[in-house]
């Protein structure tokens, strides 16, 4: 990667991880009082209620894949024409989405919530009203994917970053509120959350329309591009129902056998998981635009160079602030929440392990939906990710714990890496046993050695007391300890050569 590449990435990543900070702290902190207002029946019924639209979401994932990977597609091409014209195709075909999702939640998704979910009959009225609220703040995210692609596609981090920020302040703000109004609190958080779906989707389509020509809309009309758009946001389709099904359906196969503490439960680790998602897709957003300019431009041997290094990245940055987190569940669980769910802490824990998983896949997803050829891909990935649900759901039939659908979870998630890895081998060239090498071999070491080095050292630490001096003498123990296992195993001489000039500079 040439020296500017390398410092816009940078300059990006920077911003992007100011937002993200923020975000992390105010969402963790949003939801204990959440928690609190609401209590674990109510929290658990917005985490529910909330998961069925989530369902009904895939439609809109699927397109803003496809969005990304165009608008970045035509920027690295230098065809402003064409951008124009991608534009004007995803925004209608966003607007068509919200259409269909709007059907879906007042046919199927009404008819589950009213015959099939389980909660308590006080809550009737309140639970439809938090269920047609999620349904419009949904279809309001449906509309502002275009729009958002555009700044993320631009690299206009900043802007992203500084919106980003403002939500979750006004979040904070509208949580915070919870606590002096609102006579059904339940209803009043739903009505809230809306709103403040409405006033971002507001801001980002003002920025757009305001810096970018391209973002005007103009009746245009190519069928064999649109054709071509719906072809790739065709097959996304399936492989993001798999995914939302990974995630928001399993929610909903606990609530066939479980409480709505349970679910309470599970949106916790949900709130936590996408904490630790923010937290590497700051790296990730960063860094995607380029890896498909990099093929838009011919250029593979820097496109692989970037995919190795993000995908190792990605997965040692979660393993720095989550293995503090790891170690110390329980009591950073008590510090976060008065009153704790009943499986939360094992719950919050496999989500970590999960998600730090998963996040090696990122870098490869975006190298395959860069080269807009994604069927067969997303046929066999998307196939075994769908896994998940039926698999839980047998589970469940036979054994009564609750946490073992996030172990099929992550069973599932190392298969889809391997198949990942072959499609890599199939589309670039790019052999598996050097993916293997430069990445999982390193992270293996890094894992292994961290692990085994834990396990010493808090068994001297057990010995303190469990109070706030001792949680913050071992998780900088672990900070340290995971940075430096990570520099001497996790890269190569090249990488510490960089860190070391980086650290002269400071």
């Amino acid at each position: 990667m040439t020296a500017s590449v390398n410092r816009r990435i940078a300059k990006n990543s920077i911003f992007l991880y100011i937002r993200m900070f923020l975000v992390m702290i105010v969402s963790l902190y949003t939801s204990r009082i959440v928690l609190e207002q609401l209590g674990a029946s109510d929290y658990g019924i917005y985490s529910l209620v909330g998961g069925v639209v989530a369902m009904f979401g895939f439609l809109n994932a699927a397109m803003s894949s496809a969005t990304q990977r165009y608008l970045s597609f035509d920027i690295g091409k230098g065809d402003d024409k064409q951008l124009k014209k991608t534009f004007s195709s995803v925004f209608t075909i966003h607007i068509l989405i919200s259409i269909l999702i709007l059907i879906l939640s007042e046919t199927i998704g009404l008819w589950y919530v009213n015959t099939k979910m389980v909660f308590p009959q006080d809550r009737i009225f309140a639970v439809n009203i938090v269920y047609q609220a999620s349904v419009l703040a949904a279809i309001l995210k449906v509309v502002q994917v275009p729009f958002n692609a555009l700044i993320i596609a631009r690299e206009k981090m900043q802007v992203y970053a500084y919106i980003g920020i403002f939500e979750v302040l006004l979040k904070l703000l509208f949580v915070i509120s919870l606590i002096y109004f609102g006579e059904d609190k339940l209803i009043t958080h739903a009505i809230l959350v809306l709103v403040l779906n409405l006033v971002i989707n507001l801001m980002y389509q003002a920025y757009t329309n305001k810096k970018f020509t391209e973002s005007g809309y103009s009746m245009l009309y190519d069928k064999s591009y649109f054709n071509e758009l719906l072809s790739f946001s065709g097959w996304s389709l399936f492989g993001n129902l798999a995914a939302v099904s990974r995630t928001q359906g399993l929610n909903l196969v606990l609530n066939l056998f479980f409480s709505t503490v349970i679910n309470a439960a599970y949106g916790l680790s949900a709130v936590v998981q996408s904490a630790f998602g923010t937290f590497v897709s700051s790296f990730q957003v960063a860094v995607n635009p380029q890896i498909i300019k990099y093929y838009a431009q011919g250029n593979l041997e820097e496109m692989k160079k970037l995919i190795f290094s993000t995908s190792k990245f990605s997965f040692f940055l979660l393993l720095i602030i989550g293995m503090p987190v790891i170690i110390n569940i329980d009591f950073i669980l008590q510090l976060w929440l008065k009153d704790v769910p009943e499986k939360t802490s094992i719950f919050v824990v496999l989500s970590i392990i999960y998600i730090m998983i998963d996040s090696i896949s990122y870098s490869l997803i975006t190298a395959v939906q860069a080269t807009g050829k994604i069927r067969n891909y997303q046929a066999i990935v998307g196939s075994f990710i769908f896994l998940t649900l039926p698999l839980s759901y047998t589970y469940l039939l036979f054994f009564n714990i609750p946490e073992g659908v996030f172990y099929i979870l992550i069973l599932i998630t190392f298969l889809t890496l391997a198949i990942r890895m072959m499609f890599l081998k199939k589309m670039f060239g790019i052999s598996p046993l050097d993916f293997s090498k430069y990445v999982l071999i390193r992270i293996f070491y890094v894992v292994t050695l961290l692990v085994l080095t834990l396990y010493f050292v808090n068994r001297f630490y057990s010995i303190l007391t469990n109070n706030l001096i001792y949680f913050i003498l071992n998780s900088f123990v672990i900070l340290i300890l995971t940075c430096l296992i990570i520099f001497f195993l996790g890269l190569r001489k090249s990488e510490r050569n960089k860190v070391r000039q980086i650290l002269n500079k400071l």
